[in-house]
């Protein structure tokens, strides 16, 4: 039996299953300068973007994670992607990612869609850490991360190469006995 994909609600976000719908938003917002300049992914045309559609479902089926779009209340306005994969049950962990439109930036969305997934993971995939992985360059990241009370734990100097240049990764961790609930 097929298991119901999660929903999340507040008053001000929507958390929900990816749908066919979103596409052209995913590319918009996977193809978009600013929002890809510290992503790990991007797309030229709404063709290959259904590749990242394909890997939100599959995270899903392969119990390798979860990916929700995040949403207005409404479901009217689609603000961006959060959620966690790499999910190892073995040692029960996951990592954490999200990206969000560019015209929603400083709005608290992540703030408060961030400690959702969080509580998500720790609760119903039974985690005890989640782990984020942030160029050593993206400083709003890196912010986030900290107002999140997600705790630095070191960097990666140089450990993979993006653009034909070496990168360096921040790695983050929110252990689960370190809960902070949402305001």
């Amino acid at each position: 039996m097929k298991k119901e994909f999660p929903t999340i609600k507040t008053e001000r976000l929507l958390l929900r299953q990816f749908a066919d719908s979103d596409l052209e938003n995913v590319f918009k917002g996977l193809s978009h300068p600013e929002i890809i300049k510290y992503y790990g992914v991007s797309f030229q045309t709404l063709e290959a973007t259904k590749e990242q559609m394909i890997f939100f479902a599959d995270l899903e089926k392969n119990d390798t994670g979860i990916w929700f779009a995040v949403c207005s209340a409404d479901n009217r306005t689609f603000y961006g992607a959060g959620g966690l994969n790499n999910l190892s049950k073995e040692h029960k962990k996951a990592e954490i990612g999200f990206w969000l439109m560019s015209n929603f930036w400083g709005q608290g969305i992540m703030k408060e869609a961030m400690p959702l997934i969080c509580n998500y993971g720790f609760d119903n995939l039974e985690l005890n850490r989640i782990e984020g992985f942030v160029e050593s360059k993206n400083k709003n990241c890196k912010n986030a991360m900290a107002k999140l009370d997600f705790q630095y734990e070191g960097t990666m100097k140089d450990c993979e190469i993006k653009n034909g240049k070496f990168i360096s990764l921040d790695i983050y961790a929110k252990i689960k006995d370190n809960l902070i609930k949402p305001e």
